[in-house]
């Protein structure tokens, strides 16, 4: 047996020569080689969640041009691998330069009420509490239901510094949002690498149908520019005894209602405004199924624009004193808003009508009717939003407004197709346009006898294209109140 001693050398220099052995074929391998460098390196990206930048890419071009070379020279092997491992070390350096979550901190400012398809600002307050000045990129958390304006910020953002960044929000579609968190991308020292932080922010937005409508309309009310939106002076039919208001006299007015004694200090025309002093009812039923998710030129489906006008009238009645109250039915009651009076009760409407979309299921006229006549026992203007494409809604609207127009006021709210009317209005249409032309003229030619049997059953109608809804609606409400109907 030999003694220990005398083993040890023998081993040693086997295991160098194994280790050398090794080196030299790595050292033959310039791709091997490059890899096990690289290895680390795409490690501690992973870790530090960074990624390669265009400049690095292009660097690494470098090495991978003088590899080839070695096929023409192999001499240039050892300042090829020194060329490598230089710019790992240096990739590895500035990996490490890239700032952290710590390096900035984000807060967002902004409304929780936005209106449908209407701008609705933002304000991103970032801080840079590092070190050195920084070039980054800031994107906040926006729901694909929004589009923002612009979209992604660019700024070059000092240390110890804020910088307020703005930008306008759209929304699409109605209902509560969340944004949860703001995206910053940044790169390294030299620019080698990117890294994407997500720093969270929460914030909540709730999308309403179109509201800043009712501030257009309560500042052209109160400068008497409501023709501006077609809000048309309504001509009254007797005498409302309650006084209301002093405004500008307009040629349109009845010189028995001039107030002298505002007009003398005044120095100006003055007439006097007066109302009903009934306090009166409207309902709206508002149907949510497949005939209202039909797309309109703008973008937004029949219910949309159903309850922007709904919200508009809720407005203009509420204002002069009635009760408003809203049924949200398709094939079952989704949503009952009782009818009280007073301004608080547009939160109500609001409330009960931004969250709710049209479902692809047949409304169920029989459920709604039997509601309003369970829950709406005193006489009220009954308005029924919704379209008619069929026989069968025809035929059910027809029957349901038709029965209750000796107990309420029926008021039918239909709303046109533009692509059936743009069919039919060709000017000399040939070939497969003839065809179409014809088939929509008689649809439409179906459509107005439908409207003429509910006229003559005692219900009102409004025939309009949903854009423009609003106007003739409200119109329509002041005529109604002008005629003493209700």
């Amino acid at each position: 047996m030999q003694p220990v001693t005398s083993v040890m050398p023998v081993v040693a220099a086997t295991t160098f020569e194994f280790l050398r052995s090794g080196i030299m074929s790595i050292w033959a391998r310039p791709i091997l080689l490059l890899t096990l460098c690289t290895i680390p390196l795409v490690l501690a990206a992973v870790f530090r969640r960074s990624y390669p930048n265009k400049p690095l890419v292009a660097l690494f071009a470098v090495p991978t041009v003088l590899s080839a070379l070695l096929m023409a020279k192999l001499d240039l092997l050892p300042l090829v691998i020194a060329f490598d491992c230089v710019i790992a070390l240096v990739a590895f350096w500035d990996l490490f330069t890239t700032p952290g979550k710590k390096s900035f901190s984000v807060t967002r400012n902004c409304m929780r009420i936005a209106s449908l398809q209407k701008p609705h600002p933002v304000e991103l307050t970032v801080t840079h509490t590092g070190r050195n000045s920084k070039l980054i990129w800031v994107r906040d958390d926006v729901p694909q239901e929004f589009k923002s304006s612009p979209d992604e910020f660019t700024i070059q953002i000092k240390p110890r510094v804020r910088a307020h960044l703005h930008y306008d929000l759209s929304a699409t579609r109605r209902g509560a949002f969340e944004m949860r968190r703001v995206y910053i991308r940044t790169r390294s020292r030299l620019g080698l690498w990117r890294r994407h932080l997500e720093l969270p922010v929460d914030s909540s937005i709730h999308v309403y149908p179109d509201m800043q409508q009712l501030s257009k309309y309560a500042l052209l009310a109160r400068t008497n520019r409501l023709s501006q939106i077609g809000v048309r002076r309504t001509r009254k039919i007797g005498q409302d005894n309650e006084f209301e208001r002093l405004r500008d006299y307009t040629l349109d007015d009845n010189y028995k209602h001039l107030d002298w004694r505002a007009t003398a200090r005044r120095n100006k025309l003055t007439v006097k405004d007066f109302q009903s002093s009934q306090s009166q009812r409207v309902i709206f039923l508002v149907d949510t199924g497949r005939m209202m998710s039909n797309l309109s030129s703008e973008g937004l489906s029949l219910l949309d624009h159903a309850l922007n006008s709904m919200l508009m009238l809720s407005y203009v009645a509420l204002q002069r004193g009635d009760s408003v109250g809203m049924i949200a039915f398709s094939d079952s009651i989704h949503s009952f808003v009782p009818p009280k009076g007073g301004m608080n009760q547009m939160n109500q409407l609001l409330h009960a009508s931004f969250d709710r979309f049209p479902g692809l299921v047949e409304s169920r006229y029989d459920h709604a009717f039997r509601y309003l006549s369970s829950r709406c026992q005193k006489r009220s203007l009954v308005v029924l939003m919704t379209n008619v494409i069929d026989e069968v809604n025809a035929n059910q609207v027809h029957q349901y407004l038709g029965s209750i127009a000796g107990r309420h006021l029926p008021l039918g709210v239909l709303m046109r197709d533009h692509r059936l009317f743009d069919a039919a209005d060709q000017g000399f249409p040939s070939g497969e346009k003839l065809f179409s032309s014809a088939a929509a003229a008689e649809i439409l030619t179906w459509r107005h006898q439908v409207i003429t049997a509910l006229e003559h059953q005692g219900v009102l109608s409004v025939d309009v294209f949903p854009e423009e809804m609003t106007a003739p609606l409200v119109n329509r409400y002041l005529e109604i109140k002008a005629r003493h109907l209700l």
